[in-house]
């Protein structure tokens, strides 16, 4: 019993330390970046800035260049994430459901994308579409984009459809209920919230997408991340860059209150099987 006791006493302590420092890591960037945001006077060697305001939020905001650049890369990843769900959710139910020749090999192809260098595959890629005359382009950028929704497009949802519970399916259908009821139903309230874990993802990582955005859609395609780092590149005053990286962080942060809200600990362990 005294064992026992102190067994579950014990305190990790290596583990307790790793968090904090990986913590740390990644909440004090993030500190300063905000705190950056707005301050409009922070010299060195002052630990803190000598003077706080919303100045630069004021230029940064009436410029329409980034009120563009905001709803442009709105309505990309709005474009991208639905054409991301009408082609690659069917694949991926047939990929669960379904037997068919060279079908591993096909879904493991889906990682391709993720699996070599990026920026490499951008150029080869770039170089078809100088011929297709997509570059600069909105539909060049949105092209570029499905590219990296694949794996979650596909590979969550798969998961997902996976992981519905058959028993429920075959009770449905010998009650007299048809396929189309059946999916509806039965399939889809289970998948639906790790395939809405999926949607919010696509619909993210496009936002913040930036290397096939800015080599694809330059010079006439400037979405908020590719806004944001010329901003950096090519003017000293470091708050208009903070400005663009708080907002930024907007969509990620409703995106992540909408998963929390719709997408349970357990819902989000059955889609994957777990």
């Amino acid at each position: 019993m005294a064992a026992l006791s102190s067994n579950r006493q014990r305190i990790d302590w290596p583990g307790i330390v790793f968090a904090m420092l990986l913590s740390t890591a990644i909440i004090l960037p993030l500190v300063v970046v905000g705190t950056w945001a707005f301050t409009e006077i922070w010299r060195y060697p002052a630990v803190v800035p000598q003077q706080f305001g919303l100045r630069f939020w004021n230029q940064t905001l009436s410029r329409s260049d980034v009120w563009g650049a905001l709803t442009l890369s709105l309505q990309l990843s709005t474009v991208v994430t639905l054409l991301s769900a009408l082609i690659c959710l069917p694949a991926a139910y047939a990929f669960a459901r379904l037997n068919f020749p060279g079908r591993n090999i096909l879904f493991f192809s889906f990682l391709a994308g993720h699996a070599f260098p990026k920026f490499g595959l951008l150029i080869a890629i770039a170089a078809i579409f100088l011929q297709l005359n997509l570059i600069g382009t909105f539909w060049g950028v949105v092209l570029i984009q499905l590219v990296g929704t694949l794996m979650f497009m596909i590979w969550i949802p798969v998961a997902a459809f996976q992981g519905v519970d058959r028993r429920m399916e075959e009770a449905a259908r010998d009650a007299g209920a048809g396929p189309l009821r059946v999916f509806w139903s039965i399939t889809l309230p289970q998948a639906g919230p790790t395939i809405v874990a999926a949607l919010l993802l696509s619909f993210v990582g496009t936002f913040y997408e930036t290397e096939g955005a800015w080599l694809i859609g330059a010079p006439g395609i400037r979405t908020m991340p590719v806004l944001m780092i010329s901003f950096i590149n090519n003017q000293m005053v470091i708050q208009y860059g903070a400005v663009l990286s708080v907002l930024l962080w907007v969509p990620s942060f409703i995106a992540l209150m909408f998963a929390r809200r719709v997408i349970g600990g357990s819902a989000f362990a059955r889609g994957f099987g777990a």
